[in-house]
C-alpha cells in the first residue's frame, strides 16, 4: 500500500512560486510577453512552458500555454465544482471526485490511489475547498485549496489563471504547491529510490556523451510530469466541450491517453485499454447517486 501512496504523495508536489500567480489579467499578460519566444521555440513543439522548482519545504509546477479556443469559452468551462471532477477524474491516480455545497463553501471531495483498480476504502481522502478568486471580461482566477494531507503534508494548492489572446485564443497558467516536513521528505526518498528511480521529467540538464540529452530525475522529475498530466487532463476536457454530450467522457479519456503517449519517456503508464476500462468504472461510480 506505502508504494502507490508514495507515487501519489509525489504527484502532488509542486514549489513555493517561481513567478507568484499573476492576480490580474495585465500581469499574465506581461508574463505572455516574457514568455513569447518559448513558447514559439520548444522542446514540446507546441506553446507550451513547463516550469519546476524546489525549496527545503515545498515544491512547485507550473505550466504555461497558449489553447486555441475564445476566452469566454475557457473561462466558463473552467468554473464550477462538477467540470473540476470532470477534469481530475482523468488523472490515472484519482479515483473519486465529489462537488458539494456545504455552510463553509463549495468544496471537492477528492479520492487519490494507485494507477490500478482500487476500493475507495483503501484510498487517501482529501478536502479541497473550491473558490473562483476573480472572474472578469478579461481574466479567472480559480483555487483550490486543502490544509492536509498524507505523510504530514499540507497546505496544497491549486491555482488556475486565464487570459484572453485576441478574440479566438487564450493563455493559461496552472500551477500546484505544497508543504512538507521530515516525514514526507523520507516517503519522498523512499518513492526516488524505488518507483522512481528511473523515471525522469521534460527539463533538460545536460547531454550525453552522444550528445543526447540528459532529462531532471528526482522531486523535480515528479513534479514536472504530474504538472503535465494534468494540463493534459484541462486541455482533453476544453477539447471534448464541441463534442455531443453523450460522446465527451470517451473524447475526453481517449484524447487524455493520446496526449501523455506522446510524451512516452516521462508519462507512460497503462496502455489505452487499461486506463479506459479503469476510468470508465471509476466514473461510473462518481456519477451513481451518493457515490
Amino acid at each position: 500500500m506505502i508504494s502507490w501512496a508514495l507515487a501519489w504523495f509525489c504527484a502532488l508536489a509542486a514549489l513555493l512560486p517561481a513567478h507568484a500567480h499573476a492576480q490580474d489579467g495585465a500581469a499574465l499578460q506581461a508574463r505572455h510577453a516574457v514568455l513569447r519566444q518559448t513558447l514559439a521555440n520548444n522542446p514540446f513543439h507546441r506553446p507550451l512552458h513547463l516550469e519546476s522548482s524546489e525549496s527545503p519545504v515545498a515544491l512547485r509546477g507550473d505550466v504555461y500555454a497558449q489553447i486555441e479556443q475564445p476566452f469566454t469559452v475557457v473561462a466558463r468551462a473552467l468554473q464550477g465544482t462538477d467540470q473540476w471532477c470532470d477534469i481530475l477524474i482523468l488523472h490515472l491516480n484519482v479515483k473519486h471526485c465529489r462537488g458539494s455545497r456545504p455552510k463553509s463553501g463549495d468544496t471537492l471531495s477528492l479520492v487519490v490511489g494507485r494507477k490500478s483498480d482500487q476500493p475507495l476504502a483503501e484510498a487517501y481522502h482529501f478536502q479541497f475547498a473550491y473558490r473562483v478568486l476573480a472572474t472578469r471580461p478579461d481574466y479567472l482566477q480559480v483555487a483550490l485549496n486543502s490544509d492536509a494531507g498524507p505523510f504530514g503534508t499540507s497546505d496544497y494548492r491549486i491555482v488556475l489563471e486565464v487570459v484572453p489572446l485576441g478574440a479566438q485564443r487564450s493563455f493559461l497558467h496552472l500551477s500546484y504547491s505544497y508543504a512538507y516536513g521530515t516525514a514526507a521528505q523520507l516517503a519522498m526518498q523512499g518513492y526516488l529510490a524505488t518507483l522512481g528511480r528511473d523515471k525522469v521529467g521534460f527539463s533538460v540538464v545536460g547531454s550525453k556523451a552522444d550528445g543526447q540529452p540528459v532529462h531532471v530525475g528526482s522531486t523535480r522529475g515528479v513534479i514536472e510530469r504530474n504538472t503535465m498530466r494534468y494540463y493534459l487532463a484541462i486541455e482533453a476536457y476544453l477539447g471534448a466541450l464541441s463534442a455531443p454530450a453523450a460522446q465527451q467522457l470517451d473524447k475526453r479519456l481517449n484524447d487524455w491517453h493520446t496526449s501523455v503517449e506522446r510524451y512516452p519517456l516521462q508519462l507512460h503508464e497503462l496502455e489505452r485499454g487499461e486506463y479506459l476500462a479503469m476510468k470508465h468504472k471509476e466514473v461510473r461510480r462518481q456519477q451513481a447517486p451518493g457515490g
